[in-house]
């Protein structure tokens, strides 16, 4: 088809597909790429929507026009319009931008808003928002502010060099493509694939440098207020070389209708997660187009729209709590809950944990409750499957169930250490299990926290094999941490030292007759509520080490003196574990 602007004609290469009675969705794609980045996407897409797609002046089967004023934003918006008018031309349409289609899709969202029923940006911000954001920073100097300032002005490295004449386009028909290519797969995780890179890139690459030359340093100098009423999700991929995720800052105050949702990924993420870019789509036209959503879609869509100002922090996460009928499990399920997250409450004995959800409810979304021994790996499949299909996949999964069994290691029985690793080893080795994949599976990131303790460094002779269950779990978290780092999937452990629950109570103490053992059991509770340290606090270290995806947690005063000893002295963890033996004592 053709477009024309200030008497020049250009000819765009315009693909369709799905059917053309059902909604339309226009994909725009960025530099220097073509329609074809958007293949796996659109594929995906069409089977619900009128899927249109095109590539831009200067690219791939497009006209390239010479001269960088042919590619000012006045040219590129007849071109859009042009293009509507072909394929829609009384209908609006859902508009999905990535890179430098995104910065088109803001300048048309903000001046031609009729015409579009959604936006979805991704990796490509309003370039006048960008001038706004960075004069802000600017104008309230502290470090944080332009340390953040600063951050975008090297991710922008290659902006400065586009404005130079001839040399990137000497560049690009060098060969540099190759490289580009290489670095997608070594970067991105991207695999080069027939129509990406194009076969055309050199020339596209070449050609598309007037896209900055023409409007990049003139909109930063002189930016305009941009504001729009149509419906904004923005896709904010946090491993981003070339933008930022800060600069989202400040946008719900220019976006009434705004969701932001928060994608472990690099730059290209249409090629790397299409399958979430083409799920998060969806949801966003379902929302808007008032067509009914799941139970994880409606959570999911909720929360990424609460503006900043008024967002919880875990707002419209799933989290799943094991052992969280008391203690540390229901301190951490009511954090969640009070900063917004839906809850699942696990724990073997269903009574309290259907307590959990009641009062988890009341300080946040309805929470579910579930009875699951966590040593049980079927129940366990159960359960995970069970959550994935009524709920969705979890965003955090805290593996907290654990029993506790004191006493000398003679007095141990096989019974007795079956049982403590079956619970507080293999309960958490079939939580990260299960869950793990479900999070891999949904291309969404997550995190992963395994309640350990300090007994995991602190050589006990009365707790060997609770220590024993403990180190296992946070040689567990360590080992799995380095496996999904790359999937964006944290896994935290956290080692409370003494800490007030009602695990003392219900420990075993071996070698001794239950007279014996009730007495030990008074005495340690008595310790514990002594030393005065709450399940609530605890919760609050979860929470961080969420929060800032937080490797190990000691948590206690001892805990963290024991992490240093362990490292600094093992002979002076040793010699306390055999002064610890001639009184025993209970588990965290």
């Amino acid at each position: 088809m053709r477009s024309s602007s200030d008497g020049e004609a250009v000819d765009l290469a315009v693909y369709r597909q799905g059917d053309p009675g059902r909604p339309t969705v226009l994909l725009m794609h960025g530099y220097p790429d073509t329609h074809a980045v958007w293949d796996e996407v659109a594929d995906i897409l069409a089977e619900r929507f009128h899927v249109v797609r095109y590539d831009v002046r200067g690219a791939g089967a497009s006209s390239r026009p010479s001269g960088k004023d042919a590619y000012r934003f006045e040219h590129l918006m007849a071109d859009l319009r042009a293009v509507l008018d072909a394929v829609a031309p009384d209908a609006k349409v859902h508009l999905i931008g990535h890179d430098w289609g995104s910065i088109q899709g803001w300048e048309a969202v903000t001046t031609m808003p009729e015409r579009f029923a959604s936006f979805t940006s991704i990796s490509g911000p309003c370039l006048d928002h960008v001038a706004h954001w960075t004069r802000r920073r600017l104008a309230r100097p502290t470090p944080r502010n332009l340390r953040r300032a600063a951050g975008q002005g090297l991710r922008s490295w290659y902006i400065y060099v586009f404005q130079t004449p001839v040399l990137p386009e000497l560049l690009w028909r060098a060969g540099l493509g190759a490289a580009f290519g290489q670095a997608l797969r070594l970067g991105e995780g991207v695999a080069p694939r027939d129509g990406h890179p194009a076969r055309t890139f050199a020339r596209d690459a070449a050609a598309g440098v007037g896209l900055y030359r023409a409007n990049m340093l003139q909109r930063l100098r002189r930016p305009q207020e941009r504001r729009t009423d149509v419906p904004t999700q923005v896709i904010v991929p946090t491993r981003d070389l070339f933008v930022s995720p800060h600069l989202v800052g400040g946008l719900a105050e220019r976006v009434p209708d705004l969701s932001l949702r928060m994608l472990p990924a690099g730059h290209w993420v249409p090629r790397s997660h299409p399958e979430v870019v083409a799920r998060w789509a969806s949801e966003h036209i379902a929302r808007v187009e008032g067509r009914p959503l799941t139970a994880a879609e409606s959570r999911a869509v909720t929360g990424a729209r609460v503006s900043a100002a008024e967002r919880r922090e875990f707002e419209g996460s799933l989290v799943v709590v094991t052992g969280a009928g008391s203690g540390i499990g229901r301190a951490t399920a009511l954090a969640f809950a009070e900063r917004g997250a839906q809850v699942v409450a696990a724990d073997i004995d269903l009574e309290t944990a259907e307590q959990t959800a009641a009062l988890a409810g009341r300080l946040g979304p309805a929470a579910r409750a579930f009875r699951v021994d966590v040593s049980d790996a079927a129940a366990m499949e159960r359960f995970a499957g069970t959550v994935a299909r009524e709920l969705g996949v979890p965003d955090v999964v805290v593996n907290n169930a654990g029993v506790g069994v004191a006493g000398a290691f003679l007095d141990h029985s096989t019974d007795d250490w079956r049982r403590v690793l079956d619970v507080n080893l293999w309960g958490v080795v079939h939580g990260c299990r299960l869950f793990a994949a479900q999070m891999v599976a949904r291309g969404q990131g997550g995190h992963i926290v395994n309640i350990a303790s300090a007994a995991a460094y602190t050589p006990s002779g009365a707790l060997p094999a609770y220590a024993t269950s403990k180190a296992a779990v946070l040689m567990l978290s360590e080992c799995l941490r380095g496996e999904l780092a790359g999937r964006g999937i944290g896994v935290s452990a956290i080692c409370p030292g003494i800490v007030d629950t009602g695990i003392t109570r219900a420990s075993r103490f071996v070698g001794m007759g239950d007279d014996g053992q009730e007495r030990l059991r008074e005495r340690a509770a008595r310790a514990y509520r002594l030393r005065g340290y709450g399940p609530d606090k605890v919760a609050l270290r979860i929470l961080a080490a969420v929060r800032h995806d937080r490797a190990v947690v000691p948590v206690t005063p001892e805990a963290h003196l024991g992490r240093m000893l362990s490292r600094v002295s093992p002979g002076a963890m040793r010699l306390m574990a055999r002064a610890g033996l001639r009184r025993v004592g209970g588990p965290r």
